[in-house]
């Protein structure tokens, strides 16, 4: 599972469960059209006493906002992720101020993983893979090749996901964040 309707340039974030880990990682590039403004943004971070975690696309300012939405609805749901995910896209969807927010996010714990998205969209994938951003296509693919095909843990896949994006993304670089759970 990649994107979502929305297509954001500029970033690759990957997530995948295996052998109960939850791996997240992303690029730290940021970019305005086509010149890079920033080489080690963190784009991953871990939420609710460090039990989910979760990255982000698309305008940065926007993917705080959302952000910081979707932790108070860790907080009011206590720590329930399929609910909180739900909640936050029933909001994003029908406020007026949150739907003109232009990012998109990945949130997962040991069991799940989400993609949730302004058009309201709450995407739990088939695989254990999942991906956004302009590099997420190729991240994507070389982690459901190496699943299939090698004997890496969870955290080596994701992080030979993303160098493998960037190096056919031009807008992911190999400044990487990952986290684990």
């Amino acid at each position: 599972m990649t994107q979502s309707k929305q297509q954001f340039d500029g970033t690759t974030v990957i997530g995948l469960l295996k052998d109960g880990h939850a791996v997240i990682g992303a690029d730290g590039q940021v970019t305005f059209n086509a010149t890079v403004l920033k080489k080690n943004a963190r784009k991953v971070r871990k939420l609710f006493n460090n039990s989910v975690l979760v990255g982000f696309a698309g305008a940065t300012a926007d993917a705080f906002t959302l952000l910081q939405k979707f932790e108070e609805k860790l907080q009011q749901y206590n720590g329930n992720l399929s609910r909180a995910a739900i909640e936050l896209a029933k909001e994003w969807r029908t406020d007026k101020y949150l739907r003109r927010l232009e990012a998109m996010l990945i949130a997962m714990n040991r069991e799940k993983m989400f993609l949730i998205s302004g058009t309201g969209d709450v995407v739990e994938p088939d695989s254990n893979v999942i991906a956004i951003g302009s590099g997420g296509p190729y991240a994507y693919a070389a982690a459901q090749a190496l699943l299939k095909h090698s004997s890496l843990s969870a955290r080596e896949i994701v992080e030979q996901s993303l160098h493998i994006a960037a190096d056919l993304c031009i807008y992911t670089n190999t400044a990487l964040t990952i986290e684990e759970l």
